[in-house]
């Protein structure tokens, strides 16, 4: 039996980016950020910041690039994979290490645009 399963909970790095698919299949890409807080050997306090690149497709993909925007807090779950390409500047092989997302949940409130909290009607599973 194996399990590929990843569960991420940070804040969007960027907007997202989503674009579509030759087949007309909607994907979208977010860069989102977790941290991690630790004590040193010396004591003092220190963060650690670790992005992952995460792909959504189809539905999911166009309710995130419809309501999610940088700085925004989510959960997501999936399953990792690498894929591999070839440079641009024809260097060689490059690979790229990806969350493919089956469940995106928008953690925090959005800000209405006089700044205040407002309700997040999109708080659940998709």
């Amino acid at each position: 039996m194996a399990i590929n399963k990843v569960i991420v909970i940070g804040n969007l790095g960027a907007d997202p980016q989503i674009h579509t698919l030759p087949s007309g299949e909607n994907v979208v890409n977010l860069s989102l950020a977790t941290n991690e807080r630790f004590t040193d050997r010396k004591g003092d306090p220190q963060q650690r910041t670790e992005w992952h690149r995460i792909v959504a497709f189809g539905k999911l993909a166009e309710t995130c690039g419809q309501y999610l925007s940088k700085g925004r807090r989510v959960y997501v779950e999936g399953r990792l994979t690498t894929r591999q390409y070839e440079a641009k500047d024809g260097s060689g092989k490059r690979y790229r290490t990806e969350i493919i997302a089956r469940q995106i949940r928008f953690l925090d409130r959005r800000r209405n645009a006089s700044g205040a909290a407002a309700a997040d009607e999109h708080s659940i599973p998709f």
